[in-house]
């Protein structure tokens, strides 16, 4: 029988299906953070129950995590709470923890590759939506609830209805200044953020194939903006390179037994998807959000849609608007920015600095916009620094700050004003996502790098 690549991993965990119910799902990874693990430990602590396998869960702090001196207590006492919590709760558990300062700390969606925690064929979870991300790797990732952890915790294992498959495939060639985001903004575009709610996405074709590893982890980690329990990609030597020698990957004979399983990890030529969409490279521009939904984003050099084209109810599309002050028909270019975010676990790794860097190198920061450039890692801050890029940027006028969550949400110190508009590279959009009152632009790094350059929604293709 012909097996899809998601079947393929799914069946392989399933420690028993329930008739007419879930599906009983063994859980390779479990990542966890300060904000949805703490109940989960203290419902461990009241039933009297330890974690199972301590060496399959792996901690770090991140949301409420300050980006400027790190090395001082932190102020907030919720966050200061949150993060004690993590440590003592790992700590007594017999968990990695990487805190505050740790070399190996840094956002969960990034330290996980980064390390080797993440691998083709694994299940992955996290209290986190886009744990979608590993799905990069030819995972099958996805965001679990409160708890949803304490059980991984307690038994290893989560209760979950096997999600229908949906097959994306874009061919051809990329233009010039398209990147991963702008990829992932494009398909959110034409889905809608609805589209595939109920469904776990594999991204095919000419176009992922080309992409890096770090290309493919963006668009997996916006799979969550569609609706879709998760998205992953097939492995291939680009997934096989890149995991080669990190921390948690199998040494020796254990690889050479991994790799042959792991080479089977694909879709079978005649297996079938429930529903499938084909979309063609050189439709795709950078893109820009103009809304308070992924959903809502158009190609940088098109104009806001008139309520006429746009599916659902003309109040609701009207109010969006109006919470961001635009108008329909008009453009999105030229538009006065205010805030410039560069980071989060979509765009926070070392490839998006190099955009980044590449469109700033010998101009000048705006005077009257304020830029946030966070990497996503220690690791990835060190790089910065090895490769020059923090000479380019400093040069350009900007500062780096530490790694963390930062201005993609806001439950940390960095919240972007009432009012103000902000070019960000994160996955949501929402209402007051970045701050109460906030108006979000998603778009891709080298859309951020032009923006934190002219201080207005400008073409990056007219910088390269």
């Amino acid at each position: 029988m012909s097996n899809t690549l998601f079947d393929k991993v799914w069946d392989a965990h399933v420690i028993r299906k329930i008739e007419d119910g879930p599906d009983v799902l063994f859980i390779d990874r479990h990542l966890i953070h300060e904000v949805t693990s703490p109940v989960a430990f203290l419902g461990l602590k009241n039933r009297g129950i330890g974690v199972m396998f301590p060496e399959r869960t792996f901690a770090t702090a991140d949301h409420n995590t300050p980006t400027i001196n790190q090395h001082l207590p932190v102020q907030d006492e919720l966050s200061a709470n949150q993060l004690k919590a993590l440590e003592e709760n790992a700590r007594e558990h017999g968990i990695i923890h990487w805190g505050l300062g740790d070399e190996n700390n840094g956002i969960v969606h990034v330290i996980g590759p980064e390390n080797g925690i993440t691998l083709p064929g694994a299940t992955i979870v996290c209290g986190d939506s886009h744990t979608s991300t590993h799905g990069a790797f030819g995972a099958i990732a996805f965001g679990i609830g409160t708890s949803e952890v304490e059980m991984v915790l307690a038994a290893q294992n989560i209760m979950q209805p096997k999600p229908k498959k949906m097959r994306i495939r874009i061919d051809g060639e990329l233009a010039k200044g398209v990147t991963p985001k702008d990829v992932a903004l494009y398909i959110i575009s034409k889905l809608t953020t609805s589209g595939a709610t109920g469904y776990f996405v594999e991204y095919a074709g000419d176009v992922f194939e080309d992409m890096s590893m770090e290309g493919r982890m963006t668009v997996c980690n916006l799979s969550i903006e569609m609706g879709a329990r998760g998205g992953m990609i097939a492995p291939d030597e680009k997934t096989f390179e890149y995991i080669k020698g990190r921390r948690f990957t199998p040494k020796g004979t254990d690889w050479d037994k991994a790799m042959e399983y792991w080479k089977t990890l694909k879709t079978d030529d005649d297996a079938v998807f429930d529903v499938e969409y084909v979309f063609n490279a050189e439709d795709i521009e950078p893109m820009i959000t103009y809304g308070t939904n992924p959903g809502m984003g158009i190609g940088i050099s098109k104009k806001i849609p008139d309520s006429e084209e746009i599916e659902g109810g003309k109040s609701t599309y009207q109010k969006s608007l109006n919470y961001m002050g635009f108008d329909e028909g008009s453009e999105m270019a030229g538009k006065k920015i205010d805030y410039v975010f560069l980071g989060s676990c979509t765009n926070g790794r070392i490839e998006d600095f190099r955009a980044f860097a590449q469109i700033v190198k010998g101009k000048k920061k705006a005077e009257d916009v304020i830029v946030w450039l966070v990497p996503g890692s220690h690791k990835v801050e060190q790089q910065i620094k090895e490769e020059g890029i923090l000479d380019i940027l400093n040069e350009a006028g900007f500062e780096l700050r530490q790694p963390g969550c930062s201005a993609c949400l806001a439950m940390n110190d960095d919240k972007i004003p009432a009012g103000k508009y902000s070019v960000s590279t994160s996955n949501r959009n929402f209402e007051g996502r970045q701050g109460p009152g906030s108006r979000t632009l998603l778009a891709s790094p080298l859309v951020a790098a032009a923006a934190a350059i002219t201080g207005k929604v400008t073409d990056p293709r007219e910088m390269l």
